[in-house]
């Protein structure tokens, strides 16, 4: 009898386990789709079935695969993608996502011809039936999205899957290595990895990843929406008040918020409060949350013509930015940010977006997911940090309301960002590199 290496014993183990779920995974979805509809579209999908059943078989060995987790990697591929349609012209897209604001915010992507499909579960038998009916030409992962059957499928199957954008916190390493017979394979089984820091290509070299190069961060290639950014200066000028935003809050910062105005008193209703919570399945939960703390909201969803201004804006403490895709406009009406997820132990979200909006940026504490952006961010004076959100408030306050000191952090803003520009570029020439042969 032959045995089998800790390697074939760990995948067949994580196989098991990923088979024996699917049930789970099913009455999930269908929990999840009582918030966010979304979630209940083309099931079958997450399985490897599709309708029609020749479903993109007219593209298979040209398609180009780039797998979107969520709303940010999304948002990174949209910049990715840009520059492949300029060096790949006639490309055909394949986007896949495993969340519902993934799928929604891919939609705006797509151009005649393209494909979008959920992200198939990680089991051998829904991956295998994913990779041949699609056939991809590449395929394209963004940021941390490494699945033990989808690489050695594509791999098996002479698909070449690369990792973009990538990034691997101290956390998700020691993570990973307490599974290391599952996790090494895994990496070392890409085509590429192009990290975005060399810390992060530290990081990979540990797990076996093949890390082609440092090619630097896409997000800071992006441009924002020039129309939302001119619809918020134009409301803007009705204000009577600087905006103070709360970005992408997560769990529980809400409440430190709640906490941190109260102490703050006069000084936190100098300014006009935005809170922008990072999912939506949470807006109502948020609104009922500030509103029980006393506060008087307006909500984005109810506005006509823009936010409440004037006579109308007196009785109004906090707006919630209750819509989706509309960040542009949140950062545009905004005097400074308090970046969400840096304020509980939850790693931060991406503070790029805001600098790229002239926006100035205040952290808290815990930025693990984006530490090298932030960190240098701070080095440069585009962003300052906080130990906690009051704190952040105050600072945040300052700024919104000291016209020197917020045009300073513009301008450093900008030249930070100028400073790391060219990774969308760099990545999708590596990325036609694979497919040169195929082309």
């Amino acid at each position: 009898m032959t045995s089998r290496s800790p390697t074939s014993w760990a995948r067949a183990l994580y196989s098991a386990v990923t088979w024996a779920a699917q049930p789970l995974l099913r009455r999930k979805l269908l929990r999840r789709a009582e918030a966010e509809p979304v979630y209940a579209e083309h099931i079958p999908e997450r399985f490897g079935r599709y309708q029609p059943a020749t479903l993109g078989q007219d593209g298979r060995g040209r398609w180009i695969w780039i797998h979107a987790v969520s709303l940010g990697e999304t948002r990174a591929a949209a910049i990715l993608l840009t520059a492949l349609r300029e060096r790949l012209p006639g490309m055909r897209l394949l986007l896949t996502h495993g969340t519902a604001t993934g799928r929604t915010e891919g939609r705006r992507l797509l151009q005649p011809g393209d494909l979008q499909v959920w992200q198939p579960w990680d089991t051998p038998a829904a991956v295998r039936r994913f990779v041949q009916q699609f056939r991809p030409a590449v395929g394209v992962l963004m940021e941390t999205e490494v699945w033990p059957n989808l690489v050695a499928i594509c791999r098996e199957e002479g698909v070449p899957l690369a990792l973009a954008n990538a990034r691997l916190s101290d956390k998700s390493l020691g993570q990973a290595l307490r599974v290391a017979p599952l996790a090494r394979p895994t990496y070392a089984a890409l085509a590429a990895a192009w990290a975005q820091t060399e810390d992060d290509a530290q990081r990979l070299r540990l797990l076996g990843a093949p890390v082609r190069g440092v090619l630097g961060n896409l997000k800071f290639d992006a441009r924002p929406d020039a129309a939302l950014l001119e619809r918020a200066r134009q409301w803007k000028s009705g204000l009577s008040r600087p905006v103070v935003l709360l970005a992408s809050s997560r769990e529980g910062e809400e409440a430190m918020l709640l906490s941190a105005l109260r102490t703050l008193g006069p000084v936190g209703r100098a300014v006009q409060w935005l809170v922008v919570p990072r999912h939506p399945q949470r807006f109502d939960e948020v609104a009922a949350l500030l509103a029980g703390g006393g506060l008087h909201v307006s909500r984005r969803s109810q506005w006509v013509g823009g936010p409440p201004c004037g006579a109308a804006a007196d009785d109004i403490d906090i707006w919630l930015g209750d819509s989706l895709g509309e960040m542009a406009l949140y950062y545009g009406l905004a005097d400074a940010t308090l970046m969400g997820g840096s304020f509980a132990p939850l790693g931060g979200q991406n503070l790029i977006e805001a600098l790229a909006c002239d926006c100035p940026v205040v952290l808290g504490p815990h930025t693990f997911n984006f530490s090298e952006a932030s960190d240098l961010a701070c080095e440069a004076g585009a962003a300052l940090r906080a130990p906690d959100l009051e704190h952040g408030l105050r600072l945040a306050v300052d700024l919104a309301g000291d016209r020197q000191s917020h045009a300073h952090a513009v301008a450093q803003a900008r030249g930070f960002l100028d400073q790391h520009r060219g990774a969308a570029r760099a990545t999708a020439q590596a990325v036609a590199g694979l497919v040169q042969p195929l082309s």
